[in-house]
């Protein structure tokens, strides 16, 4: 990963679902994270999942707030290599 952030985006929720409510972040700005672990947790009309982290680095920014709805294809977070 180069230095600058990479943007990451609301991942497709499956089964026609095209939006999801942010009900918290896990990570929050300045964490360092590994592929894999929790970043935020939302909520569809049929469950609660976690968003997981697609690579390792440290998060730089959350561009959503807890208790907005979030769509597929949004940006969502930015990450950069430490």
């Amino acid at each position: 990963m180069s230095d600058s952030p990479v943007d990451m985006y609301v991942p497709g929720f499956g089964h026609g679902l095209g939006e999801a409510l942010l009900i918290e972040w896990v990570a929050g700005v300045g964490d360092r994270v590994e592929r894999g672990d929790a970043i935020a947790v939302v909520e569809t009309d049929k469950a609660s999942t976690e968003i997981v982290a697609e690579c390792e680095g440290r998060v730089t920014a959350h561009c959503a707030t807890a208790g907005e709805i979030v769509k597929s294809g949004e940006l969502l977070y930015r990450l950069a290599a430490d």
